[in-house]
């Protein structure tokens, strides 16, 4: 039986006892006068709890339970374990209201809610950049209103977007987004944007390198299959002076395409991260005047080169690598000083770095485009590195080679005076010439 019912039943009880003896002793008027004196009193002690309990419905949340006795005491308590229940789920659906909030304020994506007319419901921080909007301020606001870009005004107007829309960020400058509406619940839309620079950037350094390549293989390939259309269009003309200088400058372009070939696969191997390769002692005297000569055969006895070794000291590393970095710089050199001129390969110490580098008394490098040099395929001047020769990776390649070798590449050029370009190895990579090199197994 419900509780209620038989608190009731007990209350009656006691009421209807006395009542009976009281008949007995007194007769049925004072019996009555009794019954009736407890009902009054019941029906008081109820509509007393019922204002209680109607104050404490229209009183604000936190009001506690009101305390009575009897049949209102259970009921009371009732209420009482129920606000208790109410209040626990309430906190644990607000402790996971903030989780989701602050794990999505942790998000590398900005994330806004929106609700009916595009009105900011909740933004979070990386949001709030990317837009330009202040989340205390503009909560409340149509974003529309805040962001005017055209394209992101009309993708809010759609109301969804099945392809993501590029555009620019408020901040940083420069930035690009990719932003994506998603529809959600009734009359909420969901707004995700990520910072897609980086990927923008890869994406047009790769179109940059295809066109690239295929612009610096067109030439050769034009010059190759031109030659050898009018090789067999007359055959006999093989062994002539003229067939001869076909056939050689047909062999020239080759080369060139192989240079290219190999500088390509060189770089590709730096840039994937390849391991780098056991590291060994590098004889620094040996390595500068193998690529002296190296120089002077590319120079065809058109320029002076030498060789200031300074101290004799070792250097750790990947001599390969390093070979083929210094031979870059060597060879830029030739390329970009006319005959005649002086190209000097050098190594000294300073403040305990090896400065192993170039200089040349060439037509030197304007400052405007020193800052993008290692960059693929970027040439100061076009007509004269493919007239020499030269495939536009070998900056590129010195670079990733000397941040495999934790070092630094110096430019230092005036037009018209000429350039040196210095590889500026850490200490921990030079030692001296009788050192004997540390290995770990």
């Amino acid at each position: 039986m419900n509780p209620i019912w038989l608190r009731t039943a007990a209350w009656l009880g006691a009421a209807l006892a006395p009542a009976g003896i009281l008949w007995l002793l007194a007769g049925p008027a004072a019996a009555f006068a009794l019954l009736l004196a407890v009902v009054l009193g019941l029906l008081a002690h109820h509509l007393l709890n019922v204002g209680r309990l109607d104050a404490w419905l229209r009183a604000p949340p936190d009001t506690p339970v009101p305390d009575s006795r009897g049949v209102w005491a259970h009921l009371y308590s009732a209420l009482h374990r129920r606000r208790r229940l109410v209040n626990a789920d309430r906190q644990q659906l607000a402790q996971d209201l903030e989780r989701q909030r602050a794990a999505t304020q942790a998000m590398p994506d900005g994330v806004v809610i929106l609700r009916d007319a595009n009105l900011i419901e909740w933004i979070n921080g990386v949001a709030e950049q990317q837009f330009g909007v202040d989340a205390e301020r503009d909560t409340g606001m149509p974003l529309a209103n805040l962001v005017r870009h055209p394209e992101f005004v009309d993708l809010l107007d759609r109301g969804e977007s099945a392809v993501p829309l590029l555009m620019p960020a408020a901040a940083p400058v420069g930035r690009m987004l990719s932003v994506q509406l998603i529809p959600f619940g009734v009359d909420h839309r969901l707004l995700l944007s990520r910072d897609v620079t980086h990927v923008e950037r890869l994406e047009t350094m790769r179109r940059d390198f295809v066109a690239n390549v295929s612009h610096e293989m067109r030439t050769p390939l034009t010059v190759i299959h031109g030659y050898l259309e009018m090789l067999a269009d007359d055959p006999a003309s093989i062994g002539s002076e003229e067939g001869q200088r076909f056939i050689a400058a047909a062999q020239e372009q080759s080369a060139r395409l192989q240079r290219l070939v190999a500088d390509l696969l060189t770089l590709s191997s730096l840039e994937t991260g390849s391991p780098v390769p056991a590291e060994e002692r590098i004889d620094v005297q040996v390595m500068l005047e193998t690529v002296a000569r190296e120089a002077q055969t590319l120079s065809c006895g058109h320029h002076k080169v030498v060789v200031d070794a300074g101290p004799a000291a070792a250097i750790v590393g990947c001599e390969r690598e390093l070979h083929s970095a210094l031979g870059n710089l060597a060879s830029n050199a030739v390329r970009y000083t006319p005959a005649g001129g002086r190209i000097r390969l050098f190594w000294r110490m300073e403040e305990g770095q090896g400065l192993l580098g170039v200089q040349d008394d060439g037509i030197g490098i304007e400052a405007r485009h020193v800052p993008r040099l290692t960059e693929r395929f970027y040439r100061v001047d076009r007509s004269r590195s493919r007239e020499s020769g030269g495939t536009g990776l070998g900056l590129a390649i010195v670079k990733h080679v000397l941040e495999r070798h934790q070092a630094r590449l110096d430019v230092d050029s005036m037009p018209g005076e000429g350039s040196t370009f210095t590889m500026r190895l850490p200490s921990r990579r030079v030692m001296r010439a009788e050192t004997p090199l540390q290995t770990t197994t």
